[in-house]
């Protein structure tokens, strides 16, 4: 085979492998498309009930939660976002008795893995699927958990 035979089949081998890309985005093209107008639709736009976006500590109105500040989710996180500060009282029987002083999370720090939620025995935290997280500034990415006041129900 000469060089121009070469050259010739080298050509066409590029024009068809062109035309075959040309064919994937014109099918592209004449899709439905399926991009959301964010911020313009956050009133209808749908998050997916799995998706992992910040922890919380659901609190009833008498402003109780089901931690009993037993360090689980803490010793489950992989990369120390989660801090439990815990206090003990002394109850009448004379046994002590651990009581939630402060939770704190560093959202920013998060690896959103769930870790500490499997690992909660007692359901006192859970991810909400808020995806709006954006600051300034990184010290309001490190949350308190736990209301001010708050106590455990158990």
């Amino acid at each position: 085979m000469n060089s121009f035979a070469k050259y010739i089949s080298g050509m066409m081998g590029g024009i068809k492998s062109l035309l075959i890309g040309m064919r994937t985005s014109i099918r592209v093209f004449f899709r439905k498309k399926i991009t959301e107008q964010y911020p313009e639709n956050r009133a209808t736009l749908y998050i997916s009930e799995r998706y992992r976006g910040r922890l919380v500590m659901p609190h009833d109105e008498n402003n109780q939660h089901n931690c009993i500040a037993c360090g689980l989710c803490q010793m489950a996180c992989p990369n120390g976002t989660i801090k439990v500060t815990a206090g003990k009282q002394e109850l009448e029987d004379g046994k002590t008795k651990r009581y939630l002083v402060k939770y704190e999370y560093d959202l920013g720090s998060c690896l959103f893995c769930q870790l500490c939620v499997n690992a909660c025995p007692h359901d006192a935290i859970k991810f909400v699927n808020d995806f709006e997280n954006a600051v300034f500034t990184r010290s309001k990415l490190l949350l308190q958990l736990n209301h001010e006041g708050s106590s455990c129900k158990k």
